[in-house]
């Protein structure tokens, strides 16, 4: 039996379909998200064989109860399923690419599961090039650090149908999943995803500011806006990294960039404007450009209230993202 989480319930739940002996987890990418992720399979009883070039985030893994590789492509090739968690797209075409990359090392019958937010065309490249016998679903997550530690994650996974249900009893450890369609599917909800996210972020201060600047107590407001039609993930989750005046560092404005990218090439096969995604991709490079790559994502907010002299400090025990 698999110990999973509820998403509605937070209370474990077991999956009496699994067989036996549970499937040997390989995971790659042991980071802000890929940590905590990671650690809740270890928590659920899989074997997990772990690797990262931080050897501090590797040493933590081993005392959650991990085994430890040499490298990426050692982790793959003892794996049955295959977990990376990168930063970025040219990350995982490093770990996965080439005769020497962990795709080449994966066995006959084993499935790779990237839960990067990548690129739908080097998906769609490793695919073609993983070796006979090894499946490829695209399994990209959202909902913060918080989501990644209480396993209330959404997953959107794309992948074959037999694919995705081999996987899914192991991935509902990390939260909700939702099956998007066929490969690639997973990644392009997840962008559509953080598109709307972006412009509720780039949005949400200038909503404050309009209402600071006209004599509404911070507070009242953001009370207000929960109540409203402005309700939103932003509002109610991201607000208060603002009111603390960290911005949640646990994202940084140089992934936000690396997204945008994405999206905007997403974007290119609609045919029409986007203004709205215009607009946010503007304010987030604005950002970028006077607070640096590694400045918190709601920097965007900040520098609204730096061009207009005012603050947007609440008052209230705002617990950090990555504490909660």
């Amino acid at each position: 039996m698999v110990c999973v989480m509820s998403k509605d319930t937070a209370r474990p739940v077991v999956d009496r379909t699994a067989a036996m002996p549970l499937p040997s987890i390989g995971f790659v990418g042991l980071g802000t998200m890929g940590g905590p992720m990671c650690r809740r399979l270890v928590a659920a009883g899989y074997p997990v064989t772990v690797f990262d070039i931080d050897a501090a985030a590797l040493v933590r893994m081993v005392e959650s109860g991990a085994t430890a590789s040499l490298s990426a492509s050692e982790c793959a090739a003892v794996a049955d399923v295959f977990l990376t968690s990168l930063p970025r797209p040219d990350h995982v075409e490093s770990v996965m690419s080439g005769t020497d990359g962990a795709l080449a090392a994966l066995r006959p019958g084993s499935v790779w599961v990237d839960l990067t937010t990548n690129r739908i065309e080097l998906l769609a490249a490793l695919t073609v090039v993983a070796p006979a016998g090894v499946a490829v679903v695209d399994a990209p997550v959202t909902g913060a650090v918080d989501g990644a530690r209480h396993g209330t994650l959404t997953l959107f996974v794309g992948g074959a149908d037999a694919d995705v249900a081999r996987v899914t009893p192991i991935l509902a450890n990390l939260g909700l999943v939702i099956h998007c369609g066929g490969p690639g599917t997973g990644t392009v909800v997840k962008l559509v995803t953080n598109q709307l996210w972006f412009i509720a972020a780039a949005a949400i201060g200038e909503g404050f500011a309009i209402g600071i600047a006209n004599g509404v107590e911070l507070g009242t407001l953001w009370h207000a806006i929960k109540e409203s039609v402005g309700d939103s993930f932003v509002a109610r989750h991201d607000a208060p990294s603002i009111f603390a005046g960290h911005y949640d560092p646990s994202f940084s404005l140089d992934l936000c960039m690396k997204d945008l990218g994405l999206i905007g090439a997403l974007g290119q096969k609609v045919g029409a404007s986007l203004p709205m995604t215009e607009a946010a991709t503007v304010a987030f490079r604005i950002a970028h450009e006077r607070y640096g790559a590694s400045a918190a994502e709601l920097h965007v907010a900040k520098r609204i209230e730096d061009d207009a002299g005012i603050s947007m400090r609440l008052e209230g025990e705002w617990r950090p993202p990555w504490e909660a």
